[in-house]
This record gives C-alpha cells, sequence and structure tokens, in this order.
C-alpha cells in the first residue's frame, strides 16, 4: 500500500507576480463581459480562491483598471516587431509589423469598448494607464529596427514614423489593405512616369 505524498502548495509569488497573473486571466474575461465580470470568475480562470484577488487589489474597480492598463502596455506588440526575422524581404517585414500593431490596437479597442460599453468610468488618469508618448516612441524604434542601415534616405526613425502614420490612419482614409499600404509606403503612389 502506497501512502499518498502529501499535497504540495504552488510556489509563492510576489504581490506583483500575483496581481501580473490576476490580470492574464482576467484579460479575455474583461473583453468578453466588461464590468459583468465576477471576481469569482476572475479568481476561477486564474486558480486561485477569489479571497487571492483582494489580497492585491482593493476592489474590482481596481483589478478592471489594471486590465485596461496591461491592454494599453505595448510590450507584446513591440516583442512580435522584434522577432520579426531580418532574413525576410523588407515588406513581409513591415506587414508582419503591421499585423501586430493591428492585434494591439484591436487588443486595446477590445478591452477598452467593453468596459465603456458596460459603464466602467475610468476614474484613474491617463498616465497610470500607461505613457502614450513612451509606449509610441518604444514602437516607432521597433518598427526602425526592421529597416537594415544604408537601404533609407531618411533616418529610420523618421521612416517609421511616416509609416505608423500611415498605418494608425488607415480606417480613417478608406483602407487599401496592409500589402498596398506597405507598398504604397515602399514605392510611392507614382507609376514612374514623370510628374
Amino acid at each position: 500500500m502506497t501512502t499518498p505524498s502529501p499535497r504540495r502548495r504552488a510556489p509563492g509569488m510576489s504581490p506583483d507576480q500575483r496581481r501580473a497573473m490576476i490580470v492574464a486571466a482576467a484579460l479575455p474575461l474583461v473583453a468578453e463581459s466588461g464590468t459583468a465580470v465576477t471576481t469569482s470568475q476572475i479568481a476561477l480562470a486564474a486558480g486561485i480562491g477569489e479571497a487571492t484577488v483582494f489580497r492585491v487589489f482593493a476592489d474590482k474597480d481596481e483589478v478592471l483598471n489594471a486590465c485596461m492598463a496591461e491592454a494599453l502596455r505595448p510590450d507584446h506588440a513591440v516583442a512580435e516587431i522584434a522577432a520579426i526575422s531580418m532574413d525576410r524581404p523588407l515588406a513581409d517585414r513591415l506587414t508582419e509589423a503591421a499585423d501586430a500593431l493591428q492585434a494591439h490596437l484591436a487588443r486595446i479597442g477590445t478591452v477598452a469598448g467593453a468596459l465603456m460599453a458596460s459603464g466602467h468610468a475610468r476614474r484613474e488618469s491617463a498616465a497610470r494607464h500607461g505613457d502614450r508618448e513612451g509606449s509610441m516612441e518604444a514602437i516607432k524604434a521597433a518598427v526602425a529596427e526592421l529597416f537594415e542601415p544604408g537601404t533609407l534616405r531618411v533616418p529610420a526613425d523618421q521612416a517609421a514614423a511616416v509609416f505608423l502614420g500611415l498605418l494608425f490612419t488607415r480606417g480613417r482614409t478608406g483602407d487599401p489593405g496592409t500589402a498596398a499600404l506597405v507598398d504604397i509606403f515602399l514605392h510611392g503612389a507614382l507609376n514612374g512616369g514623370p510628374a
């Protein structure tokens, strides 16, 4: 007869690690249900007891605000852009970067839309939810790294800024599609004849 081994507790986490784990579990629930999500559902998704949520968050509003702050962070998009292989043609690299950024913007829109539609008024200042300028600089720097040195007529950060400007206004100006946008960016709108 074998003696069952005693259950071992999961290793302890710092409060910051616990908050990050809870937010990661809560994000898809918030995106789907907005403020209708319960702390019980969040705890279940995180694999913890509901009381654990309140050890690191004062209330559900603080969890919701942390989810919005996480959605705004550019880290995921920057990491995806940084992972793009420089062995691929520039047009493909820029298309992949555009796709990563579109996914990032969609994530922000989904979480913000769900929270706003369900009546969650952001009580925190924008500064608490993220540094917009810093986020854009991180994204611009990641895109600038996609250009090979010596191939541009302008500095890489300037080319990245123009590319991002085209990308972020595409819904407002009629969407030519990602491949067409990259082609226009790289080759211009002229057919090559005299202007």
